[in-house]
């Protein structure tokens, strides 16, 4: 197949269409808000075949048209917006979008066409847009911005810098360790973002789910409040633990998936099983007419701080270094014990630890998972059974029944 040509009378077209496109928006917002705008439907067009021509006269050995047809531009646009701030009307919008009409314009002939279009078209919809981008900064959670914003300008400049090898004989390897860093963070924060953004709208259940997707223990801990303080919303936030530590697994089992696929097969069929019984269980509840209560669950922390991340990167090491000591001395039962130890905190750390040093599937970290989970499991139940006195009766046999099922599974 003949490839296409993008010939020069083509690349006029796209000039004048692209300039086109621009003004007619600007021709639009003049007519919807009946104001002034610089440029419209005619001016911008304008102004991107003089871009053009600049261009193909600098092809042609009239280099300096080019810069001199931008220092054009850029006077006519600086006489409008002085003019526009003596009559006290504020904003250098359209006069800069026409400037880049130019510049669209003049790489419509000299470099390739798709960054041309997609600057002309990038350029329409951001004027087009004002109300809905405003609309969004009216909604934006500052502080969470900036976190987010910190550990992305931390990851840009860390993550390409840290060596890719092995040190020590635990074999820590500093980028794979953050990479696993980047990954849970990613997915905490969407839970986060979830919980935050709809926790008011949707009440306890779906915010257990949101919630468990950044940690199951926290939202257990802060449920349980809830019930303790509104014994009427005892079963709600019952419900949401049991939500939130069922979503746990899957989490778990992606986790597992993206640190070492080749023990994705030895605990998939436990994991998927363990997190149905906590859905069964709290599908269960939702049986009896729920309290319709919207509000969202307090005391979730943004994984994208910079402090947690750090934090949870400094566990990793810790109980990297921790396993292969305890299994090197201790044997296949010091690994065992020190998994149902870890389970009584976050044991998302311990898990990774384990799948990221591990060279092969042996049992007994099989078996170590899926005793830290159970172990988890039932501090969860202590934690909710404390703080929850008005529901404790359920919340007993709930998680009891929960964790006996892990049992079985530690032999299989």
């Amino acid at each position: 197949m003949a490839s296409f040509e993008w010939t020069t009378e083509l690349r006029f077209i796209v000039a004048l269409a692209l300039g086109f496109l621009v003004g007619l928006e600007r021709e639009s917002t003049k007519l919807e808000q009946q104001k002034l705008v610089f440029g419209g439907v005619r001016t911008h067009p304008i102004i991107s075949m003089f871009g053009f021509g600049c261009a193909w006269l600098y092809k042609v050995g009239v280099t300096f048209m080019l810069p001199v047809g931008l220092l054009a531009i850029g006077s006519l646009t600086a006489i409008a917006y002085i003019a526009k701030i003596r009559s006290e009307r504020f904003g250098s919008t359209s006069e800069i979008s026409a400037l880049l009409t130019f510049i669209t314009g003049a790489m419509a002939l000299l470099v390739d066409v798709w960054a041309s279009m997609a600057i002309g078209v990038m350029n329409t919809i951001l004027l087009s847009e004002k109300a809905m981008l405003e609309s969004y900064v009216e909604r934006l959670n500052r502080v969470e911005f900036l976190a987010a914003m910190k550990f992305l300008l931390v990851t840009v400049i860390i993550y390409p810098v840290l060596p890719n090898q092995e040190y020590t004989q635990f074999n820590l390897n500093p980028t794979k360790i953050w990479q696993i860093v980047i990954l849970v963070s990613t997915i905490g924060f969407v839970g986060y973002y979830l919980e935050k953004r709809f926790g008011e709208k949707i009440g306890l259940w779906m915010s257990g789910i949101f919630g468990g997707m950044v940690s199951s223990t926290a939202v257990t801990v802060a449920v349980g409040r809830i019930a303790g303080t509104s014994p009427e919303r005892g079963r709600s936030a019952l419900q949401a633990s049991l939500l939130a530590g069922g979503v746990s697994y899957v989490r778990m089992l992606v986790l597992i998936w993206a640190v070492n696929v080749a023990f994705v097969p030895a605990v998939l069929w436990k994991m998927v099983f363990l997190g149905a019984v906590g859905l069964i269980l709290a599908l269960r509840i939702s049986r009896v007419k729920p309290v319709h209560d919207n509000g969202e669950v307090p005391g979730l922390q943004n994984p994208f701080e910079i402090r947690p991340a750090i934090g949870f990167a400094l566990l990793f090491v810790l109980l990297t270094v921790l396993t292969i000591l305890v299994r090197s001395k201790l044997g296949d039962s010091g690994i065992l014990a020190l998994s149902a130890i870890v389970g009584l905190t976050d044991i998302t750390p311990f898990i990774l630890s384990v799948v990221h040093a591990a060279d092969g599937t042996a049992r007994v970290l099989t078996s170590a998972i899926i005793l830290s989970l159970m172990s988890n499991t039932a501090a969860k139940g202590v934690y909710f059974y404390t703080l929850a006195p008005s529901i404790r009766k359920e919340t007993l046999w709930t998680y009891s029944i929960w964790t006996v099922l892990h049992v079985p599974l530690l032999f299989l």
